[in-house]
């Protein structure tokens, strides 16, 4: 029961305050799951993340579902999903509210600018550490360079490559990563 309620706290937490969209939703994901309650490992929220990313659907509440999910069945995918889901509800409501009221007057556009630097962080936070755990195994606190994994700096550099370059489907770089690094694994 105990566990429900921090599942639930917890993802209303990260409802309220994952301004700029699932991907800056990941790092407080991250510390209330990982660092604070330490209801998963950082290999595993590593899984969540790509999980919730292959499935359609916004981020932060596939990865709130998973969790759910994972630690306490379907009621907990169902409370999980609704505390990320009523922060943001209510929110947007009361915004759009506002926003419609006083669209006209300079100072909301100010805001909406002054907030833009902040998601570009939290979303650069998040990005920067998947990449540490892709390529050393470890989060910022613990890298070994001896640890350093050349197939997955590999695979990322590549994938990179024709993402950038190429203009390919992100879908198509996900379903080749896994079936190259699937083959690369089984042949060392």
């Amino acid at each position: 029961m105990i566990t429900l309620l921090k599942l639930f706290f917890s993802f209303i937490w990260v409802g309220l305050f994952s301004v700029g969209g699932g991907y800056a939703a990941i790092p407080l994901i991250q510390n209330q799951i990982v660092e604070v309650h330490k209801l998963l490992t950082m290999a595993e929220f590593t899984d969540l993340i790509t999980i919730a990313e292959m499935t359609p659907g916004p981020i932060s509440i596939n990865s709130a579902t998973f969790v759910g999910t994972r630690l306490a069945g379907p009621f907990g995918a169902i409370l999980c999903t609704l505390g990320v889901i009523i922060p943001s509800f209510i929110i947007c409501l009361t915004l759009a509210y506002f926003y419609y009221k006083y669209r006209n007057f300079g100072g909301v556009q100010t805001v909406l600018s002054a907030l833009r630097p902040a998601v570009v962080a939290l979303i650069a936070s998040a990005g920067l550490s998947i990449l540490l755990l892709g390529l050393f195994q470890a989060d910022k606190t613990s890298i070994v360079l001896s640890d350093f994994r050349f197939i997955e700096f590999g695979l990322f550099a590549v994938s990179l490559f024709i993402l950038r370059k190429k203009k390919a489907n992100a879908i198509s770089i996900i379903f080749g990563t896994g079936v190259v690094g699937t083959l690369l694994y089984a042949l060392i």
